[in-house]
């Protein structure tokens, strides 16, 4: 499948099977277009006749144009048949049951009351709660004991707001050292966290023992604190963001996000990565509110078309920052077109419910975090294992072939199929879409392939 558009300058050429991109001159791009369903001769006339004005535009030239581009298709850099579809279903058979990750919901409380918070507040529609330190080695064994040969395992420490658990969250990972040698595994730990309980500890424990920290910033101090408010309807900005310097000082600058949320409110989201710029921080981002349609946050089709602006303004923000020297790094952004994703990630996705789960403060296994409190989809739990077969098949069924609606589209190897909580709250099933969600995906990934190109034309 080929998708062609054109940004900022440039007209790009995608081959999304082979991963091929091209950037070309418009003479090209217009041939491309044509080359499948259009004779040589046809071509010709159609290139000669629009470029009619231009003396550089000859029969020769547009001739060997085509050839070269009849070329690229013999070597399988353009027209590649997408010949994935058969191991679909066949990736996620192949890796058993082996778990390699898990979001432990060391607390189901929160400190603030942001009000388009898809977990309730912390509470996940059910009761608050801190995790034991017993649960909590429970499940890092139950971790291990179903990892199989993988080494490295993944444990992200989540609430609700985790540091509100915060010697729980130091006993467990003193315990996952203890045992990881003896298991040959490698435990990499991240925690995500609003800020509000960090202080000298937290700063020198997590430099020494988390490899990720994610700190939830949404900007500008009015947007920040128009949603992310205290109980008692206090804003935040002003006693998180000393704090969140301070922590990204003593990480230098390495190994953290600053995570924002975009909603209604704020769709001109690149003005709230500027101020986070402003403030110190250069690894970014920026993510589309999760809520119902009719909360007053959710974004609107009104505030489609300046979101889909907005990133284009930001990969070109990115491109100038770039040249000043002071670059910065957007996570959705991030998009390795030399060796990227391997095939069975493009197919096969996030992993959630089979790869990827969430474990409660009482020890029930979810597939995902945004999925917990959602009975219908409660795995299980971690003395007795996956006892919902049925919930799990779903997930191990989601793909980028399985959803009718992804077939023609150009991006379904980039996102695997999408979120299945995304699908699953706009369409009532994980193996819906989320179509507003592909909206922006899809924008996004054109936006990160220009700025590589824009990258590598310029080296």
């Amino acid at each position: 499948m080929v998708h062609q558009y054109q940004l900022n300058g440039y007209n790009i050429v995608l081959d999304t099977c082979s991963g091929s991109v091209h950037a070309v001159d418009e003479v090209a791009y217009d041939i491309i277009a044509m080359y499948q369903d259009k004779t040589e001769e046809e071509i010709l006339a159609v290139i000669l006749e629009k470029y009619k004005d231009r003396e550089d535009v000859t029969e020769e030239e547009v001739r060997l144009c085509i050839s070269d581009v009849g070329a690229l298709k013999e070597q399988g850099k353009l027209f590649t048949p997408d010949t994935y579809a058969p191991l679909a279903d066949t990736f996620k058979e192949r890796s058993g049951d082996v778990i390699k990750a898990l979001c432990l919901h060391v607390a189901h409380t929160c400190n603030l009351n942001c009000s388009y918070c898809f977990a309730s507040q912390g509470k996940y529609h059910g009761e608050r709660a801190l995790m034991s330190f017993e649960v909590g080695k429970r499940a890092l064994d139950f971790l291990i004991e179903n990892s199989g040969t993988r080494r490295n395992l993944e444990v992200d420490f989540f609430g609700g707001e985790p540091l509100m658990n915060w010697e729980v969250v130091k006993q467990l990972v003193e315990y996952a050292r203890s045992v990881e040698k003896q298991h040959n595994k490698n435990f990499r730990f991240t925690l995500t966290t609003n800020g509000m309980l960090i202080d000298d500890d937290v700063i020198e424990f997590a430099n020494k023992e988390m490899s990720n920290v994610v700190l939830s910033l949404d900007g500008r101090k009015e947007v920040h604190d128009r949603l992310r408010v205290d109980y008692a309807g206090n804003g935040s900005w002003e006693r998180i963001v000393p704090k969140f310097q301070k922590m990204v000082q003593a990480r230098e600058g390495k190994n953290y996000y600053m995570r924002g949320t975009f909603t209604h409110a704020n769709p001109d989201f690149t003005k709230d990565i500027e101020k986070m710029l402003e403030l110190g921080f250069t690894e970014l981002s920026m993510e589309p509110v999760v809520c119902p349609a009719d909360d007053p946050a959710a974004l609107t089709q009104e505030d489609l078309p300046i979101v889909l602006k907005e990133y284009e303004r930001l990969a070109e923000m990115m491109l100038a920052k770039e040249k000043e020297g002071k670059g910065f790094t957007f996570y959705h952004y991030m998009l390795d077109l030399k060796e990227g994703p391997c095939i069975y990630k493009r197919i096969s996705g996030c992993g959630s419910g089979t790869e990827y789960m969430a474990i409660t403060p009482w020890g029930d296994l979810y597939p995902c975090h945004q999925f917990v409190g959602e009975e219908k989809y409660k795995l299980g739990d971690i003395w007795n294992g996956v006892s919902n077969k049925t919930a799990q098949a779903e997930f191990r069924g989601c793909n980028a072939y399985t959803r009718k609606e992804c077939a023609d589209c150009w991006a379904k190897l980039y996102c695997s199929g999408g979120c299945a909580a995304n699908a699953y709250h706009a369409t009532g099933t994980v193996q819906g879409i989320y179509e507003y969600g592909c909206e922006l995906f899809r924008k996004r990934m054109e936006c990160a392939v220009m700025i590589q190109v824009a990258q590598s034309l310029e080296e």
